[in-house]
């Protein structure tokens, strides 16, 4: 049996679930490098940037303001616009959920080239330039995200995968549902932040060269994945005009 039919096969629940989580590690590694080397902003949690921009305005000390705010403005146009491409589709991964999370792969390639180009210290336009299209990055992928719906898998923030996992803990309403996919998701982004902050030592650019590379082998597998369900549609849409 091929590597192509091993992944067909595989249930969709699993396969998205897998390829989520993946892409929560990847938010990790970007919101590493956006709030150490990139003047405190988040690319991924929004959440964040507003708490700093909250912080900054009441007269925090140091505390950037602009790019929070472009990276927030960022992150929603690319939620808008990948809200816009998937219009009207259904809880599932096509053709078009690949072509965004592709998107988000050419970003992340092109912010990792110029940050080789730059260097590890880039001037303030550069920085705010490039968190700025990382956040619009990442409202794509989370857009594209919430559409594939696997729950408790944002892979853009995990507030309320916490406090899912805490309520029904046995601790809290005993329920346990969700606990290993709601544990894996919240692993993933503090490995994916640990990463990022390791591969930054050696520069900024490689550690979104490594998260480009993971959403681009994410793509490639849901692709090949999604490519089953295609397969099936044209043989039921034959059996029906025979």
């Amino acid at each position: 049996m091929s590597l192509v039919t091993r992944l067909r096969a595989i249930p969709d629940e699993r396969m998205h679930l897998v390829l989520m989580i993946i892409l929560t590690f990847t938010t990790g590694i970007n919101d590493a490098v956006g709030y150490l080397g990139l003047d405190k902003v988040f690319t991924g949690n929004m959440t964040g940037n507003v708490v700093v921009l909250g912080m900054a305005v009441a007269g925090g000390s140091g505390l950037p303001v602009l790019g929070p705010a472009m990276a927030l403005a960022g992150f929603m146009v690319g939620a808008a616009l990948g809200g816009r491409v998937l219009r009207g589709q259904g809880r599932q991964w096509t053709t078009r959920t690949t072509a965004l999370f592709a998107t988000v792969a050419t970003i992340m390639f092109a912010l990792a080239a110029t940050l080789f180009v730059t260097g590890q210290h880039p001037v303030r336009p550069a920085m705010i330039t490039i968190t700025t299209l990382a956040a619009t990055a990442m409202g794509i992928q989370a857009a594209a995200a919430r559409v594939v719906a696997v729950k408790d898998v944002t892979t853009v923030v995990v507030t309320s995968t916490i406090t899912g996992l805490a309520a029904d803990s046995v601790l809290g309403s005993g329920k346990g549902s969700g606990t290993g996919r709601r544990v894996a998701a919240v692993v993933a982004i503090i490995l994916g932040a640990a990463a990022g902050a390791a591969v930054m030592h050696a520069h900024m650019g490689a550690a979104l060269l490594v998260a480009a590379l993971l959403i681009t082998g994410v793509t490639v597998t849901g692709a090949i994945h999604d490519q089953r369900r295609t397969d099936e549609n044209a043989e039921t849409a034959v059996a029906g005009r025979t």
